[in-house]
């Protein structure tokens, strides 16, 4: 099989890599990328796009369930629904499929040469292919490393039979009687509260003392009340050690030492993500690790000249925008053009029910830093497009510096706010004071109307609370 010779080499087809391709093949520059899966890689494939799919079929369920009870306050009756699963899976494939011919669309018009088939390094500038027609060598000026993450698989609960993945839990064909999930960070909580929706008995195991460990207990309390709401059982400080000796059940241990059983048709493992660092070669490369990541400076390169590599296998935040911007900017490099990575903001979403917004510095965070911070908090009992969509729980919060207003950070907790994100990020990247958002005329009713009211209390003139 004839050599290929390119400028630009990206490993990993998924959102880093596609968007760094894309974007390199609109500069003009000659590029390769190389997928051993689908493209769109674990986002768009078994990730953000197919676990939001299955969100929402949940909440379109559950909403139907509560309008067949004669005591819903809106006047709505219907009969009681039922679920198949199957047709939802099938629905939301549909979905990644759409999404999967885009992205190959997009590459192609952008006169990206596509190779399928698993990468292997020989060396810095050159790698193996094993295609289905064979080996195909290419040798490229520049390498991109896209490889991405993959879930974390604990000893004593590995991966198979009633032990499942995130992969799998989204493309089950029936809910489980009995569901019980390790780990109540963001992806647990996503998938156990949709599944406690479509109808199962969820339980959810989190060492820690806290679900959502990485947020403050303010935001993470409306999540913790509605998930009680929905009738799931949450153990903190619970460690898993194993299954049964039956296999239909998760032995697990208290902060008091007490030892339990918890029977479960399925165990959801969701304890993080790993960089995938390892199966192509990177033995062959002298790369410098931060942990069990890549290290890469602010142009996303790595120790080896020539070598650049972005997104989860470089490290937190593992966020599918930060790794399309990481991408986009180091395509434009490889053309030549002057970037660097200088990130205000990276705003993060938990998809929880409610969900969970936050961008920049938690007040905690800015007095860590030893800044005197001023505090603004809205909440949405006081906002009329919550009332009227049922929607109360939760805040908008702005942090802000006490001697300048320049706004930190921004949180916020409630229904459908994964949509103010981008005001959130907005806000910091060009630099925000208070006076700037107060002043800003937001629509009424709206719930960003709480971004606008909680930057007036931060100042102390609040006008509806």
């Amino acid at each position: 099989m004839k050599e290929i010779v390119c400028k630009l080499l990206v490993i990993g087809a998924g959102p880093g890599g596609y968007i760094c391709a894309i974007r390199a093949g609109q500069l003009g520059v000659d590029t390769v990328i190389v997928e051993a899966g689908k493209a769109g890689g674990t986002c768009l494939n078994i990730g953000c796009i197919p676990s939001k799919a299955l969100i929402h079929a949940a909440e379109e369920f559950d909403k139907v369930r509560h309008m067949s009870s004669a005591s819903d306050v809106l006047g709505i009756s219907v009969e009681q629904p039922k679920l198949d699963l199957a047709q939802t899976v099938r629905w939301k494939d549909g979905i990644v499929g759409r999404l999967n011919s885009g992205v190959l669309g997009l590459l192609r018009k952008a006169k990206v040469k596509i190779v399928h088939g698993p990468a292997r390094f020989r060396d810095g500038k050159t790698v193996e292919v094993e295609t289905e027609t064979g080996t195909q060598v290419i040798r490229a000026e520049t390498v991109v490393i896209a490889t991405g993450s993959e879930p974390v698989e604990l000893p004593s609960l590995p991966f198979g039979g009633p032990v499942i993945s995130s992969t799998e839990a989204l493309s089950l064909t029936t809910v489980p009687k009995r569901l019980v999930v390790v780990g109540g960070g963001y992806i647990g909580l996503e998938l156990g509260t949709a599944f406690a929706k479509m109808g199962a008995e969820v339980t959810v195991v989190e060492a820690t003392p806290q679900i959502l460990p990485q947020y403050d207990a303010e935001l993470v309390k409306p999540v913790a009340k509605r998930l009680a709401e929905l009738g799931v059982q949450v153990l903190t400080d619970t460690k898993a050690k194993g299954l049964s000796g039956q296999g239909d059940a998760l032995l697990i241990e208290t902060a008091d030492g007490r030892e339990q059983s918890l029977p479960a048709d399925r165990i959801l493992v969701t304890v993080g993500r790993r960089p995938r660092t390892e199966g192509w070669g990177l033995e062959e490369l002298d790369l410098d690790r931060a942990g069990r990541f890549i290290r890469i400076d602010d142009r996303c390169r790595t120790s080896m000249r020539g070598v650049h590599a972005i997104g989860d296998v470089t490290g937190e935040p593992m966020l599918a925008h930060r790794a399309m911007a990481q991408g986009e900017m180091v395509a434009e490099i490889v053309a030549g053009r002057k970037r660097s990575w200088d990130k205000r903001s990276i705003p993060a979403v938990c998809f929880t029910d409610p969900e969970i917004v936050t961008a920049g510095l938690s007040p905690d965070e800015a007095r860590d830093q030893g800044l005197e911070v001023r505090i603004g908090q809205f909440p949405f009992t006081a906002n009329g497009r919550a009332m009227t969509t049922q929607s109360e729980d939760g805040f908008v919060r702005v942090v802000a510096r006490a001697d300048t207003n320049l706004v930190l950070g921004l949180q916020a907790v409630g229904a459908g706010i994964s949509e103010l994100s981008s005001a959130f990020s907005l806000a910091l990247e060009m630099g925000a004071r208070l006076e700037d958002i107060a002043g800003t005329i937001h629509a009424h009713p709206t719930r960003s109307e709480g971004l606008q009211e909680a930057a007036l209390k931060a100042l102390g003139h609040a006008l509806h609370i």
